[in-house]
């Protein structure tokens, strides 16, 4: 019988998933960022510069930024570095990284940054690389979500940091209804009608409701070689950070 995982509430054969996400950010690319902007309000923003000062970062590290095509992280993390250390932008689609790095090029950000395409399953750096390793509202996407984590942590450097963002539960019982009906009435037909692309916007959907809670989560990145795992809620749980360290 042939290995099965989920996309959104379906269940598909594993070795399809990562062609069928790739699709899923070949189609709203030109969107991408309207649409997250619609999505949250804009407020994606506020969570990714609170997600980045808990960082740790100082000139001369060596930075591993996992599903950063947009290079929206990189931007934040890149002016602390001053000038001296790298940032390696790695995702699974070309044309985010492109995205990504026009962006960020009009920006004046372009010394120390570098752009790699690949499956965060299988990433192509030597144990004990990076000082920091960080992933945004990536790693739901993720075929093998503990593979990925093993990787990221196999190429930390001993004590290194790792830092991930991700939609989670929502914290505040009450509202929960009121979320359930923006998030499949409203966001799937905002997709439809802003990026003409319904399905690709419940899928993203369906993939947060599948995403661990964030307890879960974080035992999850214990068990693989994190310690000190800590998450924090924000907008009452529709997104969390959990930040931890290589044993």
């Amino acid at each position: 019988m042939n290995p099965t995982t989920h996309f959104g509430f379906s269940e598909i054969p594993v070795h399809e998933k990562i062609t069928r996400v790739r699709q899923v950010f070949d189609s709203v690319v030109d969107k991408y960022d309207l649409m997250n902007d619609l999505m949250s309000l804009g407020i994606h923003r506020l969570w990714k510069r609170y997600a980045i000062r808990r960082l740790r970062i100082r000139p001369g590290q060596q930075i591993l930024d996992v599903a950063g095509g947009t290079g929206d992280l990189t931007r934040l993390m890149h002016p602390r570095l001053q000038g001296n250390g790298r940032i390696v932008v790695y995702d699974l689609n070309d044309n985010m990284l492109a995205l990504g790095r026009s962006r960020l090029m009009d920006r004046g950000v372009v010394q120390g940054v570098e752009w790699i395409q690949g499956n965060a399953e299988e990433l192509p750096f030597a144990n004990n690389t990076f000082h920091i390793a960080t992933i945004g509202f990536g790693i739901r996407n993720c075929t093998q979500i503990e593979t990925a984590i093993r990787e990221m942590v196999r190429v930390l450097k001993p004590g290194g940091e790792f830092l991930c963002l991700e939609f989670s539960k929502m914290a505040v019982t009450p509202l929960q209804p009121l979320y359930d009906a923006y998030s499949f009435k409203v966001l799937p037909e905002l997709g439809n009608w802003v990026a003409k692309d319904r399905d690709s916007y419940q899928y993203l959907v369906e993939s947060i409701r599948r995403f661990p809670d964030q307890q879960t989560f974080a035992t999850l990145l214990q068990d693989n070689g994190l310690s000190g795992v800590r998450f924090h809620n924000l907008s009452g749980g529709i997104a969390a950070v959990h930040h931890g360290w290589k044993a």
